[in-house]
């Protein structure tokens, strides 16, 4: 019964999507208040059906329900309560009714905390989330339905992946999605205010925190599966150039290119044309991620389908998704005047320079992603494309972005002086050189102390063979010599001298010991100081005839 409610919801929902959909986008444009005000109610219902679904597909995995085909397939009976639960997006279905979840829990975030925005930029950004529900709802229901009945039903189910059971991979879907899904917040916003004609300072700010929130979940799954990848599958790293890690590197990569030019756009108002592209790009990748992992057209372990009917239902939905928004910012881009210019040596150039070496290096694996795919459907010949041409292209170009991040905070907005420049370097460059002496020269005490003290060859600065005989027999012995005159006088951080027991090197007991001496002589301190301040404050006995304030008064 409860998988069937699921599959209405699903239904109910595509309905509500599509009237999203038509309410946003032409209430928008024929500028009509009640269709605008009924644009958040439609994606509100939206939201309540989708999540009806997926707590439907939810509970089916919890109570091991194999009358259903995912859940016999994926799931198991003597499968834990974590791995049950990541049975639920841990296959395609499921894993594409996350997505469309997602989608609506941020078209939802909007109705909830965009009601300060301008009621048609609203409408239209939950109009264009609309439009993408009812794609994947549509994908979902044709072609990936995950409430697909069994008949006769097994006794128990085939189980999870063993490679897929473990925490890393219990967290790294969701939050990897989160990432993917919350990038449609920025193409919805670009495509909104390409239709609206108004791209400035204002729409950057709206549009900043749902860049920010995407890139800090796609970074978070991200290093999820790298951290899998590195104790599960044994690849020896935490990056193996696999081609569906690709697919996650690729939005990432043009996200932080958003998540830094975006703020010109606030503080400027330029490059205009340049953030709108990025922000449809962003969430593009994301869409060719989707369909290179669900084609079947690569073979990968993190791969879900392999059947080539789905594949070309999301290639369709990209080529409509990602081309209708092209297309419009073709039209619009000319529009987009910026407001000022700016000198290349400033914070708008560092900005740019470093938007150059992120897109290049987007390009870069992009194209080391797809060739083999290209090279094999024309000439039909088979290649691979492995970790030494990706470290050959792509790190020459972050490691100059690593050096140019120091330079950037440094220059100023519009232009720079040069002299100026070089001489905030300087001091910086001479700044952190100073630092790092003083920690390697003038370190602590104490770790100086412990590294000489735990020498273990007689001829080394820790002094005496006698010295080494008394650690290990638990006997504190000072050591003579230039060591021990070294050890004893030692120079703090703060610029005073204090003697090192030798209690602190070889005793293995007495800093436990001296901790807490101190911890009571910082106590008994604390006490004293809490009675003068009670003594200075007790105010004066009430004297006859006086007021109380000139009781108080000093005498």
């Amino acid at each position: 019964m409860i998988p069937e409610l699921g599959h209405y919801a699903l239904v109910l929902a595509l309905f509500a999507a599509g009237v999203q959909t038509i309410l946003g986008l032409l209430g928008a444009h024929r500028k009509d208040a009640y269709w605008l005000l009924a644009t958040g109610p439609a994606a509100s219902t939206q939201f309540l059906f989708v999540a009806i679904a997926f707590f439907a597909l939810m509970h089916a995995f919890v109570v091991s329900d194999f009358s259903v085909y995912t859940v016999a397939k994926y799931s198991h009976s003597a499968k834990p309560l974590l791995y049950k639960l990541t049975g639920v997006w841990g296959n395609h279905e499921g894993s594409m009714l996350l997505w469309v979840f997602i989608l609506a829990i941020f078209s939802q975030a909007l109705v909830s905390f965009g009601k300060t925005l301008p009621h048609t930029l609203r409408a239209r950004v939950l109009g264009i989330q609309g439009c993408l529900s009812t794609g994947f709802l549509f994908f979902i229901l044709f072609t990936s339905n995950p409430f697909l009945r069994l008949d006769p039903s097994p006794m128990d189910g085939q189980g999870l992946n063993p490679l897929l059971q473990d925490p890393g991979l219990a967290f790294h879907p969701p939050f990897l999605y989160l990432g993917y899904v919350g990038f449609s917040m920025a193409f919805a916003f670009a495509v909104a205010g390409l239709l609206e004609g108004r791209i400035d300072s204002a729409w950057a700010r709206r549009v900043r925190p749902w860049v920010l929130i995407a890139w800090a979940f796609l970074t978070i799954g991200i290093a999820l599966g790298s951290w899998w990848a590195y104790y599960e599958l044994g690849w020896g790293g935490f990056w193996f150039w696999d081609p569906v890690e690709n697919a996650s590197l690729l939005p990432w990569l043009a996200g932080t290119a958003l998540l830094h030019s975006i703020g010109v756009v606030e503080k400027r108002e330029s490059l205009k044309s340049w953030v709108v592209l990025l922000a449809i790009l962003a969430f593009s990748l994301s869409l060719i991620g989707t369909f290179l992992v669900r084609s079947g057209v690569l073979v990968s372990v993190h791969t879900f389908a392999t059947d080539p009917t789905r594949g070309v239902f999301i290639l369709a939905l990209l080529t409509l998704a990602i081309g209708g928004a092209l297309v419009l910012f073709a039209l619009n881009a000319p529009k987009l005047k910026p407001v000022g210019s700016f000198a290349p040596l400033s914070r708008e150039g560092g900005l740019l320079l470093n938007n150059l070496f992120l897109v290049t290096a987007a390009a870069s694996v992009l194209l080391g992603t797809l060739y083999p795919l290209i090279l094999e459907v024309v000439s039909d010949e088979k290649v691979s494309v492995g970790a030494p041409f990706f470290n050959a292209t792509v790190l020459p170009l972050l490691l100059p972005l690593v050096f140019a991040m120091g330079i950037g905070p440094y220059l100023p907005w519009k232009r720079a002086d040069f002299p100026a420049v070089l001489k905030r370097l300087w001091a910086a460059a001479l700044t952190a050189g100073a630092v790092l002496f003083r920690k390697l020269a003038f370190g602590s005490a104490r770790h100086r102390a412990r590294g000489l003290a735990f020498c273990q060859q007689p001829s080394a600065a820790c002094g005496t063979p006698e010295a080494v005989s008394g650690t290990l027999s638990g006997k504190p012995v000072a050591p003579s010599g230039s060591a021990g005159k070294f050890l004893r006088h030692v120079r703090r951080p703060y610029g005073h001298r204090r003697a090192v027991g030798w209690d602190h090197c070889f005793d293995p007991l007495a800093n436990g010991r001296n901790s807490r001496d101190a911890t009571r002589r910082r106590s008994d301190r604390g006490r004293l100081s809490h009675s003068l301040r009670r003594h200075k404050t007790r105010a004066r006995p009430q004297l006859p005839g006086r007021s109380r304030h000139l009781s108080r008064c000093p005498r």
